[in-house]
């Protein structure tokens, strides 16, 4: 009986494996636009260029990228556009907090907001019920899901399809997933500490970690929400259930800038999957650097959803420092925002979109000006491009901490910039000749990974498929109540142990003290 069971089990196995090699069925679902967007079409093409059946469901129609032809995809998309009402929610979202960003109020309840736009667009979603029948009926193997917007963990919920959650930035949902957090030494998101903390910074981050239970519990509530009206009663999920239920997390994170921290065996980093080594660029942009001689260009880009800025004595200011330096300064911004009668430095040229990539692997770069996204700071670390950083939203202030910790750049806020200490900032770090050195040191460890991102992807997504799942790489924890993760049943009853025996050891010295006075008195009597 045992021997027939075993050769079910290799059978199984071996069909598996028969079954990925010839190409599993794949669906990535992508519900933001910007750098996720490209990066989710990055780990498509992967996956497809390695001969599996993949499709995309998109619900961004232009993939909010400014300026960006997006090109013939190699896969099929599914896709759909918001309803009018929404569509224009989203926008105004982006429109009114794009000035709130510059001015440094870019906080939680941004992020929240943010949270809320995402759920009123999940309801959209939801209701895609021709879209999602012939999802269902395609029956993927696996689904591959941009894990920071959470209707898409519903979404796989509601198609039936096991997914593999794809972060595309740090950690900062490490809490809700259940990574190992000690507050000691690992900075809490957004504490904007570093992994070496005084005793005060200590105490900040250890109060920043407890309310981030309280802030996550906050933005789970809104898409649990959602699922009450989706899904039947006894078969409801909850979004805390359905995080500890993905089959791989996958962060877009590399510990060259990374401070070190504890992981679980389901937590993959594999930062840099948009960079590569460089393509030429164009002829007429190479003719433009060759002009800078020695001095070389700098670059700046603020993100892939931020074409211009929106705030004119930013600009100014900017543009101002940027005629101070020696540098040619080739920046991203949409020449029809530029600001009426502002004169552009002649040393600055504007192009609607750059090909990053490529500019950061160009011998004549000199530093890369940016809003501090981990897509373009992985870029900068595998090409060793000093960064200049101007945070606006999101993880980018910790990504920029991270960048500075490790002396590869600095960062100015936006409310801060004046043309005389914004020119001075690039002259030093151009200048000083340690932050390149930093730079290259950063290249080196990412560049010498064992394993290049794509295949490590590649790879882990495969073992998923032929394996069955990730429930072997799941810690058990995932299933235990609060209290005895936390071990307060056992601290209760050692508690309670310890009070015991100290209670019966007072009530024996009160009963030895008792007779030895009682028979001090008789002896005088």
């Amino acid at each position: 009986m045992a021997g027939t069971t075993d050769l079910l089990i290799l059978s199984l196995l071996l069909t598996l494996q028969v079954h990925c090699l010839q190409g599993a069925k794949i669906l990535t679902i992508c519900l933001v636009g910007g750098s996720h967007y490209l990066l989710m079409d990055e780990i498509s093409r992967i996956l497809k260029d390695n001969g599996h059946d993949v499709r995309m469901f998109r619900q961004i129609g232009d993939g909010a990228l400014p300026g960006y032809k997006i090109p013939s995809s190699p896969y099929p998309v599914s896709t759909y556009s918001l309803d009018e009402k929404y569509q224009k929610e989203y926008d105004k979202f982006f429109t009114e907090h794009q000035q709130e960003f510059f001015m440094g109020k870019g906080g939680f309840q941004s992020f929240v907001k943010l949270m809320n736009v995402f759920a009123n667009q999940c309801e959209v979603s939801m209701n895609q019920t021709d879209i999602l029948d012939f999802l269902k009926k395609e029956q993927y193997d696996i689904a591959i899901i941009d894990a920071f917007n959470p209707c898409t963990f519903l979404l796989s919920a509601k198609l039936t399809i096991p997914y593999i959650a794809f972060y595309c930035g740090n950690f900062r949902n490490a809490i809700a997933v259940g990574l190992p957090s000690p507050p000691s030494y690992v900075p809490t998101f957004s504490s904007q500490l570093t992994d070496r903390m005084s005793f005060l910074e200590r105490l900040k981050n250890t109060l920043m970690y407890i309310g981030s239970y309280i802030a996550e519990n906050s933005v789970q509530a809104i898409f649990n929400d959602i699922a009450e009206r989706h899904f039947p009663a006894d078969s409801r999920p909850s979004l805390s259930d359905l995080y500890h239920k993905a089959e791989l997390w996958i962060y877009n994170v590399d510990f060259s800038i990374e401070f070190a921290r504890p992981l679980l065996p389901h937590i993959l980093c594999i930062g840099g999957l948009r960079a590569k080594p460089a393509n030429p660029v164009s002829q007429d942009l190479e003719d433009y650097i060759a002009e800078s001689g020695e001095s070389g260009f700098i670059m700046v880009t603020l993100g892939s959803m931020i074409s211009s800025i929106p705030r004119t004595d930013l600009v100014k200011e900017m543009n101002s420092a940027f005629a101070k330096i020696p540098q040619k300064v080739i920046w991203r911004y949409k020449a029809s925002d530029w600001p009426e009668g502002l004169e552009l430095a002649p040393n600055v040229r504007l192009l609607d979109w750059v090909a990053q990539n490529d500019l950061l692997g160009h011998p004549k770069i000199r530093l890369l000006v940016t809003h501090g996204g981990i897509n373009s700071v992985m870029e900068a670390v595998y090409h060793g491009v000093p960064v200049l950083g101007i945070p606006l939203f999101g993880d980018q202030f910790n990504n920029l901490i991270q960048i500075k910790a490790k002396h590869m750049g600095e960062y100015i806020r936006p409310s801060e910039i004046k043309a005389k200490n914004f020119a001075d900032a690039i002259r030093n770090i151009i200048g000083n000749k340690s932050y390149k050195t930093s730079a290259m040191k950063q290249s080196v460890i990412l560049r010498s990974r064992p394993f290049p991102p794509d295949k490590q992807l590649l790879g882990w997504v495969e073992h998923i498929i032929q394996s069955g799942g990730g429930g072997h790489l799941r810690p058990y924890s995932y299933q235990q109540p609060w209290y005895q993760q936390f071990l307060l049943d056992v601290i209760l009853f050692l508690s309670t142990c310890v009070a015991a025996i100290i209670y019966l050891i007072l009530r024996v010295i009160r009963t030895l003290i008792y007779f030895m006075f009682s028979n001090r008195k008789q002896k005088q009597n």
